[in-house]
């Protein structure tokens, strides 16, 4: 088989509901997960021994050896199969948008295809979910609906193609503080959401949700606040943390009212990483 190209989107956390402590050492979660047009890119080529190569903006300093997800999905799938990888690492690591997890996922699928495995999503789901929380709900790269530690999905119907800004201040959020912070929580308890016709659907089922985990890693990084005042003020629909942090997002109207907010923030903070796209169906 020839080389070919497979796009790991960002995962956006539409909100996150924080449950009770599992026996496992795991929170319970529930969570709207969408996907967005920007994200990493890996390419796959036939080859006799497995190898990693990194490049991009956010490559520097990432490992290419054994311990990084990309190498561990490849192993999951067969240790005597040869490719050699590329990553194109266009998204901030560690940064609540699933940027690792979207790499592993895309590694699963991009193996199983060059090796020709006929491994259809929920067995590469059910690989994925020893490899991390958030991998499973990247196989589809699709709207879905969270539960347990993240390894329950339910696929929903696709979401209008809303715009959004992705922005992060260059700060480090560390999951286990934010999870250690966290106070006050949703739990688990909503049905499954209807369709969305319309961005104002969408936006208006999200303004009775949240995300749990904002509210702590605002204490542990307060350039957090900052990010959610300043989308907020470039007439957001919706402004919100994914994840555990520190990436915040916005909902707009249209595409040209993300670009321009896009286009406002970048030049206003020349540190931040600023990416408008759009939510994929």
């Amino acid at each position: 088989m020839s080389s070919f190209t497979l796009h790991a989107h960002a995962k956006i956390n539409l909100f996150l509901h924080v449950g009770d402590k599992r026996d496992d050492g795991f929170h319970a979660l529930q969570s709207l997960v969408a996907f967005t047009e920007v994200g990493d890119e890996l390419s796959f080529a036939p080859d006799v021994g497995l190898s990693l190569a990194i490049d991009g903006p956010f490559g520097a300093g990432l490992s290419a050896g054994a311990d990084n997800l990309i190498i561990k999905a490849a192993q999951c799938l067969s240790h005597d199969k040869g490719a050699a990888i590329t990553l194109t690492k266009n998204l901030p690591v560690a940064s609540g948008i699933g940027g690792g997890s979207a790499d592993c996922a895309a590694t699963l699928r991009g193996l199983s295809r060059l090796w020709g495995m006929a491994s259809d999503t929920s067995e590469l789901q059910k690989i994925g979910e020893s490899l991390g929380s958030d991998v499973p709900v990247c196989i589809a790269c699709q709207p879905q609906w969270m539960e347990g530690r993240g390894e329950i999905v339910t696929v929903l119907p696709s979401l209008p193609p809303v715009a959004i800004v992705l922005v992060n201040p260059g700060v480090g959020v560390p999951t286990g503080k934010v999870f250690g912070a966290l106070k006050e929580r949703r739990g688990v308890a909503l049905p499954l959401p209807p369709g969305f016709a319309t961005t104002a659907d969408l936006v208006a089922y999200l303004k009775d949700t949240s995300n749990d985990l904002e509210a702590p890693a605002r204490l542990i990084a307060p350039e957090v606040d900052t990010v959610l005042e300043a989308i907020a003020g470039e007439g957001a629909l919706l402004a919100r943390m994914s994840g555990s942090g520190a990436t915040c997002f916005g909902l707009f109207d249209s595409d040209e009212v993300a670009m321009r907010a896009a286009t406002t923030m970048r030049t206003k903070h020349p540190g931040w990483w600023v990416a408008p796209s759009r939510l994929t169906a």
